[in-house]
């Protein structure tokens, strides 16, 4: 018999998880309610559902989370809400007899975690935390390699990620953009990628010093660069002339989701990159520490004109390079949401791609092959629903993720917000994350 579901949250992420209950995934799974504080997007979660063949479906609203799980006999829930929210909406979820799935980050801060780590003990239902970057057959094909012992034991991790000015910009516009809705870029993004590498090397990080700030977006760094006055809006005429400015009417799903449901709420999903209030920063660098001894070189930068990553495995063996351009370059005057994007430029020497190298010491460089991914997030989305439906199954690569996994990825960023405070070096097990790190 299916598992019943409930999604709480109805933003555009929850949009992948009905398409995959429905399409892909019946025999496993019913969904069986929607949550969330937004009438209007609830009503177009009621009409996609509608598309898709589903029933009209029972909606509820932030404070009906207990009932809902009560009356209609729910089995698990999809957080998709804002990452604020997911400690408290977790936690009540599993008193009230439901496990979780989570969007990552688990949570923001170390108050999320202890209180989600003891709401389980209390409970004893589960969460899982959606890494599906994991589930990329490049990264994957990384892990092997290193599993492998193909560079021997692991010395240190070199890891440069960049947002483009498409990808990246599009934090500084919305909830994001406050630290306190997201943690900031260092938890709300980089826990993807802290978790590859804590993954990756089979070990849990247990010192972090970090350095960063906000250089690029924001109001005064505009006013440095003499951009003058900034429009308080997106959606305004003559917006499609500025690249830094989102229109939600350009596209229907935007417009739907947010435009037309700010009346409810009043959230603003289209603000100014170069407006006031953002306190998150856009370029970031980490240092740190693993209990294998081995050692993580971290950058992150938000506003790069192409997007992608390139990661390097240092071994007593050997060493291992994983090159992703995900998007070659932004060129378009006006943004367009949709990501990424498969456009080919003529004549441009960076083209999307994905290339894996592996060199020995004492030997020529080869190219490891990747198997190629369908769908989302390099391949990886499609197999992520298949373990979290179906069950992971006999996988030696051990890509499924539990509360460990998601406390051990935001413990680096929060202990690196933690050292941008401070400017001091911050050790993971002194910010007491539930005991689980």
């Amino acid at each position: 018999m299916p598992r019943r579901y409930a999604v709480a949250g109805t933003g555009s992420r929850a949009r992948a998880y009905v398409r995959a209950i429905f399409q892909d995934h019946p025999e496993e799974a019913r969904l069986v309610a929607l949550l969330d504080p937004n009438q209007g997007r609830l009503a177009f979660h009621e009409r996609y559902v509608k598309e898709l063949g589903g029933p009209e479906l029972p909606q509820y609203g932030a404070d009906d989370l207990e009932r809902m799980i009560k009356e209609q006999s729910v089995d698990r829930v999809v957080v998709t809400s804002p990452d604020y929210t997911h400690a408290a909406v977790v936690s009540r979820i599993l008193r009230a007899g439901a496990d979780v799935i989570v969007e990552k980050p688990l949570t923001i801060d170390a108050d999320g975690t202890r209180q989600i780590v003891a709401a389980m003990n209390e409970s004893g239902k589960s969460v899982v935390v959606t890494f599906n970057y994991r589930y990329s057959p490049r990264n994957s094909a990384l892990r092997q390699v290193i599993a492998d012992g193909e560079i021997g034991t692991v010395t240190s991790v070199e890891f440069q990620w960049v947002l483009d000015t498409r990808h990246g910009a599009d934090y500084f516009r919305r909830w994001h953009r406050e630290k306190k809705n997201s943690g900031g870029l260092m938890v709300h993004k980089a826990s993807h990628h802290f978790d590859l590498v804590n993954w990756w090397i089979a070990s849990k990080p247990t010192k972090v010093y970090a350095s960063g700030g906000l250089f690029f977006y924001g109001a005064d760094n505009a006013a440095a660069r003499g951009l003058g006055q900034r429009p308080a809006r997106g959606t305004i005429e003559g917006s499609a002339n500025d690249p830094w400015l989102l229109d939600l009417r350009t596209d229907e799903i935007n417009r739907q989701l947010y435009l037309e449901s700010e009346q409810y709420d009043g959230y603003l999903r289209d603000q100014d990159v170069f407006g006031p209030g953002i306190t998150i920063e856009d370029n970031m660098a980490v240092i740190a520490e693993y209990a294998s001894g081995a050692r993580l070189s971290y950058s992150l930068n938000a506003h790069s004109p192409w997007e992608g990553y390139r990661v390097s495995v240092n071994g007593t063996a050997g060493r291992a390079e994983l090159e992703v351009i995900e998007r070659a370059a932004v060129i378009d005057d006006q943004i367009d949401p949709s990501y990424p994007s498969d456009r080919v430029i003529p004549g441009d020497v960076r083209s999307n791609g994905e290339r894996l190298v592996l060199q020995k010491h004492w030997a020529p460089a080869v190219e490891v092959e990747i198997p190629r991914g369908v769908g989302g997030h390099g391949g990886g989305d499609r197999l992520l629903y298949d373990d979290l439906f179906k069950g992971p199954g006999n996988d030696p690569l051990g890509r499924a993720a539990d509360v460990h996994d998601g406390v051990r990825a935001v413990a680096v960023g929060i202990a690196a917000n933690q050292s941008l405070a401070t400017g001091q070096p911050v050790v993971i097990a002194d910010l007491e994350l539930g005991g689980w790190v």
